[in-house]
């Protein structure tokens, strides 16, 4: 058990493995200015912890889901742009204001709230930006044909001239740049380049803020002036399509635990609730202090494994919601307090968030953000630039 922590259970998080996957992306990126995305508490890795390593490789402008995100960082100590992705409720427009966030515009009511808040405030030019559907189909303006292209850019025209507000860049999302097929995506940069064509013409020249970590792999024609990416910074690829491709990327976040019980149980021994799993040999069991309140998922129960030791080892029974319990017999000498490993390295075999996102039947963003529930972090391998 880490000292740091109250627990026999924790997620290790490694700072230099996230330096490295920074300086990798800006490579790809060959200067153009990268947004670190650091939502959902940086996808599980810790917010305040990723940007320090993100500030100081140079980055500058950062992106969270939500308000409440943005305060915290700012609380932290964190300079640059905060962009808050995620819709601004009406009310909380002097939150926005006070503590220097940049909104993401989806309305013209939300954008004269938040104009008359910031000349409220004494502020003007408060920096925004004008959000477009291109085809995700989730928020902003659509421009899937000229009347629509038209209509948004009479919006921006109408919002950039307010005195409170500046539009400093327009921003879109891709729904399938992490796919082998193109079409799609480039029918999306299209929609883009085509409304940008019309505002420039008007005389306005935003920044432009198209790509995400699969358009920064594979569609260099959007990099534009700023980058976005997230789930790379982790060491993680967007998709399976992607794993392995492009950038040399290094996983950040590992889950281990320490063995809380050992016991030796004969044949026709059943675990855990429901008795979902029942011996079939004399069989050495451990426990340890983990489950589905930690965002070790339930549906894992008799499909998924660990490490121990440099063994992969069966993780049986229903998985409970803070223990669950490994088939050890396989590993030699294996002892109460020995680590497993629920996600990482052990001597050569790896279980990865994608390992365990595929028994789930979901994506590895899910996994990491998972384990952010209530497990404490250990930071390690911080680059000697952060520790100044």
């Amino acid at each position: 058990m880490y000292k740091e922590t109250l627990r026999q259970a924790w997620v290790e998080i490694d700072m230099g493995a996230f330096d490295h996957n920074v300086k990798e992306i800006k490579k790809q990126l060959n200067g153009v200015d990268m947004i670190g995305v650091i939502k959902a508490n940086a996808y599980g890795h810790g917010a305040t912890e990723c940007a320090k390593v993100l500030w100081a490789n140079g980055c500058r402008m950062f992106a969270v889901a939500t308000i409440e995100e943005g305060v915290n960082l700012r609380e932290d100590g964190i300079e640059g742009d905060i962009i808050v992705l995620g819709l601004t409720p009406l009310n909380c427009a002097d939150v926005v204001v006070k503590y220097n966030l940049t909104p993401v515009i989806m309305s013209s009511e939300q954008c004269k709230v938040l104009n008359d808040e910031a000349l409220k405030q004494g502020k003007k030019d408060m920096k925004c930006l004008f959000a477009l559907d291109t085809g995700m189909g989730r928020i902003g303006y659509r421009v899937f044909t000229e009347e629509e292209r038209e209509f948004s850019a009479q919006r921006f025209k109408t919002m950039d001239d307010l005195p409170g507000i500046e539009l400093a860049g327009v921003i879109t999302h891709f729904s399938t740049a992490d796919e082998e097929q193109r079409e799609y995506t480039k029918s999306q940069i299209a929609n883009y380049n085509a409304f940008i064509e019309k505002i420039n013409g008007m005389g306005f020249f935003p920044k432009k803020i198209c790509a995400n970590s699969a358009a920064i792999m594979v569609y260099p024609e959007v990099h534009f002036d700023a980058a976005r990416p997230g789930i790379i910074l982790y060491g993680l690829a967007p998709s399976g399509y992607l794993k392995g491709k492009v950038l040399d990327l290094q996983p950040v976040m590992s889950v281990h635990a320490e063995i809380l019980n050992l016991k030796d149980v004969p044949a026709g021994t059943s675990v855990s609730y429901a008795r979902k799993f029942t011996s079939t040999r004399d069989s050495k069991i451990a426990t340890i202090g983990l489950g589905y309140a930690d965002g070790y998922s339930r549906l894992n129960s008799n499909k998924i494994f660990a490490l121990c030791k440099g063994v992969k080892c069966p993780v049986i029974g229903n998985i409970c919601m803070d223990q669950c319990m490994v088939d050890v017999t396989d590993v030699p000498g294996v002892e109460y307090g020995d680590e497993i490993i629920l996600m990482g390295k052990s001597g050569d075999l790896e279980y990865s968030a994608d390992d365990i996102a595929a028994i789930n039947g979901t994506i590895n963003y899910e996994i990491t953000c998972a384990f952010d529930l209530r497990l404490p972090k250990v930071y390690k391998n911080y680059p000697a630039e952060v520790l100044k």
